[in-house]
């Protein structure tokens, strides 16, 4: 163990760049993002455009934040989810938006049309609050005529507006059918409108009900229940260009005094069509059946009140890595007592084990046969001590990864779903909790070939309903293409027969692209979407941490 944190540091020594701690300065900053005249890479159509927002860790490297979702053939796109981050004031923080043309739904940024980019520091747009900029190519040169648009807005409040939202009477837009509607909310702000909300889209309906949802009060009216609300009704059309149904300006207290009685209802008014037609009364009525303000819990919140995060790791043992005798298998250990599995061990474990209360880790292998009958288990503790299987630290893990390896014979199939579905056994128990007390987290470490992909679809799609996130750890250089597939970035991941994940709990980080990047990198991109999996799944079932810390 000396020696692994010996080569780390020696790896790690000459990349570390000066940290934010707890303590600094530090303040959310939330990112919305439009383009326009983005290039057109679409033959038939228009560009399909989602941005990849990265912040610079260290040197060379630099690791996702967030994305926005894809705007369907849309060449001057408002971008309905913005990007989250921590702001420190002495730190510079150095961002790069990535614009691509995303043309399936599986189809991820590396094969997508890159549209163009733009560079610059946090501070630089917190600084001018809205910055318009030309997104240029990876050779610097222009990107067209594109830009990017990047307002920045403080969030120190953690308040949100809960909706429940119908209408009825729609306008009929399409000519073979009805609409196809959907609702954008606005905010007032000194430069114009800022789009704070863009629903889903309900098919073929004129009285539609949308799924319930939630804004942050910052994003709908700066917490100011007296300014101005704009909301556009649109019937959605695959070219792009919606139709306008129509509109209706309201504030947050006269929801909030319409709905104490009974549902709040607006007409939703076309102006050109009242213009032109003389009996003219509305385009429809949105009806807002519920409107309460909530408080959302952060991260801290639910590990501050008591939450219990508690991780498993599991440990590929399959054929694929090699024989463990052969200096070319993932799983030889050289006379220094170095390989790459006990590395990433190592390095992922000692960033998880900040966040684990009792630091007593389950360990598991897969696809390997056991002794003494040499039968093929795809779910072993890795101390060979079923009743259990808990290892001391991440000290304990490597103890029991290094006397386990002699022990076993590498096989296969490479099977993730026993495993997956043996943490969210635990998951469904804690359900029960009336508060947000326990979360479970996977740690998978493996050389990414995946013989079950159906059944680990399924399981993933089943867990991502529990307190549950899986990080998937790639060692060696195999094709990642497959863990890449479940780590649902890209869209909603789902299973075999067409059921979509309820949220993406899936992480996934290649360990070379981390090897020689510093602790710090690799803790970044280990833990980038943890805090939101954990906040946005205790959020959505209402559970409040076990004892309520002093609002964040």
């Amino acid at each position: 163990i000396a020696h692994l944190e010996d080569c780390s540091e020696e790896a790690m020594a000459s990349f570390e760049a000066p940290q934010p701690k707890a303590t600094d300065c530090v303040t959310k900053v939330a990112l919305n993002i439009a383009c326009d005249d983005l290039l057109d890479m679409d033959a038939f159509s228009k560009s399909d455009p989602m941005c990849v927002v990265l912040l610079n860790s260290s040197g060379p490297h630099w690791y996702e934040i967030g994305r926005t979702e894809k705007i369907q053939n849309c060449l001057n796109p408002k971008f309905s989810k913005s990007i989250v981050l921590d702001y420190y004031f002495e730190v510079v923080q150095k961002l790069r938006f990535e614009l691509y043309d995303i043309d399936s739904e599986n189809c991820t940024p590396e094969e997508a049309d890159f549209l163009g980019q733009f560079e610059c520091t946090l501070g630089q747009i917190v600084s001018s609050k809205k910055l318009t900029k030309p997104l240029v190519k990876r050779d610097k040169t222009p990107a067209g005529k594109g830009t990017i648009t990047i307002c920045a807005e403080e969030r120190n409040d953690n308040r949100a507006v809960a909706l429940e939202i119908a209408a009825r009477s729609l306008d009929k837009k399409d000519f073979f059918g009805k609409s196809d509607p959907f609702l954008e909310f606005y905010k007032q702000t000194e430069t114009g409108w800022q789009l704070a909300h863009r629903t889903e889209v309900v098919k073929c309906n004129l009285n539609p009900i949308w799924k319930p949802f939630r804004i942050p009060i910052q994003s709908l009216c700066d917490g100011d229940v007296e300014k101005s609300i704009k909301i556009d009704c649109y019937d959605y059309n695959n070219s792009g260009s919606h139709d306008f149904i129509g509109s209706f300006l309201t504030s947050l207290c006269q929801i909030q005094q319409a709905c104490q009685s009974y549902a709040a209802e607006f007409e939703c008014i076309n102006s050109k069509k009242k213009q032109k037609k003389k009996g003219y009364k509305n385009s429809g009525i949105i009806i807002i059946k519920q409107c309460k303000i909530v408080k959302e819990y952060t991260f801290l919140d639910y590990i501050m009140g008591g939450c219990q995060i508690n991780f498993t790791i599991a440990i590929d043992f399959t054929g694929s890595n090699g024989d463990p005798s052969l200096p070319s298998s993932l799983h030889y250990i050289n006379p220094q007592g170095y390989n790459e599995y006990l590395a990433a061990i190592w390095a992922v474990g000692n960033v998880i084990q900040d966040y684990d209360s009792d630091k007593m880790f389950p360990a598991f292998g897969f696809g390997a046969k056991l002794p003494p009958t040499w039968q093929v288990s795809h779910e072993f503790p890795i101390n060979f001590n079923p009743s259990n299987p808990f290892c001391a630290g991440i000290e304990g893990v490597i103890f029991a990864y290094q006397q386990c390896l002699p022990q076993v014979k590498l096989y296969g199939p490479t099977n993730f779903a026993p495993i997956i579905n043996h943490v969210a056994h635990f998951g469904r128990e804690a359900l029960q909790q009336q508060t947000a007390s326990q979360y479970f987290v996977l740690l998978i470490i493996t050389d990414g070939v995946i013989t079950d992909m159906d059944q680990t679809r399924t399981a993933i799609v089943n867990a991502s309903r529990l307190p549950m996130s899986i990080i998937i750890v790639g060692v060696g250089a195999a094709d990642f293409n497959a863990m890449e597939f479940l780590d649902g970035d890209d869209g909603v991941l789902r299973s075999a027969t067409g059921e979509a994940a309820m949220r993406d709990i899936v992480q996934f980080v290649p360990f070379r692209q981390f090897q020689n990047a510093g602790t710090a990198a690799l803790a970044q991109s280990v833990l980038a979407e943890l805090p939101d999996q954990v906040a946005s799944f205790f959020n959505l079932f209402d559970l409040k941490p076990p004892s309520d810390p002093c609002p964040s």
